[in-house]
């Protein structure tokens, strides 16, 4: 959430970086007519409390020279100035509310170094590592992972539609296995060299999680809730309990940076049509991610982000898997993220780069929702901590990708050599 201190100090900035991201400006109209109110009833506080202060003196002055009525008369007006500021101040109060709501639906404000545009089509490509295979030199066309898979007897969507419906997924034999290699490898690459400490967290979480993170209100129709009594949905990412781990936390500045990796299943409505995603692993109701978090002083974040986006990258090149790394435009961010880096890993079957990892700085915007600060050494005054996240990686579209990019033309799959010592066997046949 933004501050609304910064909000009503710089609207006019406010309302044009809001406007770079496909924000209508026009939702903030009530906030600026709720400002104005607000100013005009501190105003007359401020005048009714001098008052009071200036009657209060005057029948102290008139109790001592023994005018007792004319006194009891100031009183009187005393005690009505005072119901006025009562009735101001609560109005204030309800002005804070309805600020604090308006601002829960308002994204983040984009860092000065985004890319600035509508859509996709902005975003600006930083880098590529490794170069896809040509095929055509090796004489045959690659198949995608749907039908590489569905060969080897390692994927059948077919079943999990009977059994669930529609985007879920059977993975059996070497494919369940190569699943839960990817996920070791993944955790042990986080934990033994970058530094992340490794986290179990729940895979449900309750409605003030999730507004933290900034799912809730606005993104509820992407999430599943359970059936239940209490308020609880299946967790999108991780990174919405391991943020909120420190929900309402006042933090010391020498734990900064905390540093969280977490391997979840994940669970999103995926609420309209998506061409030839709908097909296979690429956009499924639940799958499988691991996920890094960091939590640092504000100074730091910028640093921290490259290097989250870098321990991201290492996996792909662990594995041999050719991918870019793309900035993200204004108009294409999520919500709560002030910059984002996407790594998008190479597909043969669609002969392009497709989202494998997006890794986020969200600054102190989630943390202002969830109350997480800390307190600097020798100060008493609190700041929030600034929050980060990104896929470390996406465990179902990994699994697609090597698929695709180490078949064979037999129909057979290599293994990668870094997760030959997680999975047995360097060929899947």
């Amino acid at each position: 959430m933004l501050d609304v201190h910064f909000v009503r100090e710089n609207f006019d900035q406010v309302r044009e970086r809001l406007a770079a991201r496909n924000f209508d400006p026009a939702a903030l109209e009530d906030f600026q007519k709720l400002d104005a109110e607000r100013r005009t009833l501190i105003r007359e506080r401020d005048e009714l409390n001098a008052n009071s202060n200036r009657i209060s003196k005057e029948v102290g002055a008139l109790m001592r020279e023994g005018k007792k009525e004319e006194a009891e008369a100031k009183k009187a007006e005393s005690r009505s100035l005072g119901d006025k500021i009562k009735a101001a101040e609560a109005r204030v109060e309800e002005l804070e509310n309805e600020f604090r709501n308006i601002l829960t639906r308002v994204p983040n404000l984009a860092h000065e170094s985004v890319p600035v545009g509508k859509d996709e089509s902005a975003n600006v490509e930083v880098r590529r590592w490794g170069t896809p295979r040509d095929f055509a030199a090796e004489g045959f066309t690659p198949k995608d992972h749907v039908d590489i898979g569905t060969s080897l007897g390692i994927l059948d969507t077919e079943r999990a539609t009977k059994v669930t419906g529609a985007r879920f997924s059977v993975l059996s034999g070497a494919g369940a296995k190569l699943e839960r290699a990817l996920i070791a490898f993944m955790l042990d690459l986080h934990t033994t060299e970058h530094g992340y400490r490794e986290m179990l967290p729940p895979f449900m979480v309750n409605t003030d999680s999730l507004f933290g993170t900034g799912q809730l209100p606005k993104f509820e129709q992407d999430l599943f809730k359970v059936r239940f009594e209490r308020d609880y949905y299946l967790v999108p990412t991780a990174e919405v309990p391991l943020t909120n781990l420190h929900r309402d936390e006042i933090l010391d500045e020498k734990d900064l940076t905390i540093s969280y990796t977490a391997y979840t299943p994940c669970f999103r409505s995926e609420a309209g049509s998506y061409g030839r995603d709908v097909r296979g692993l690429i956009r499924q109701h639940q799958f499988d991610k691991v996920e890094l978090v960091k939590l640092t002083k504000p100074e730091d974040s910028y640093a921290a982000l490259e290097e989250l986006t870098a321990n991201a990258e290492t996996v792909l090149q662990r594995l041999e898997l050719p991918y870019r790394t793309v900035a993200l435009s204004t108009g294409d961010m999520g919500f709560s993220s002030a910059k984002t880096y996407d790594l998008e890993v190479w597909l043969p079957s669609q002969n392009t780069y497709r989202e494998i990892s997006s890794c986020s700085n969200c600054e102190a915007f989630q943390a202002r929702r969830a109350q997480i600060r800390f307190k600097r050494e020798g100060k008493s005054k609190t700041e929030f901590v600034h929050t980060l996240n990104g896929s470390g990686l996406a465990v179902g579209r990994t699994w697609l990708a090597i698929l695709e990019n180490y078949q064979q033309a037999d129909g057979s799959v290599k293994v990668p050599k870094a997760l030959v010592p997680y999975l047995g066997v360097e060929v899947i046949k």
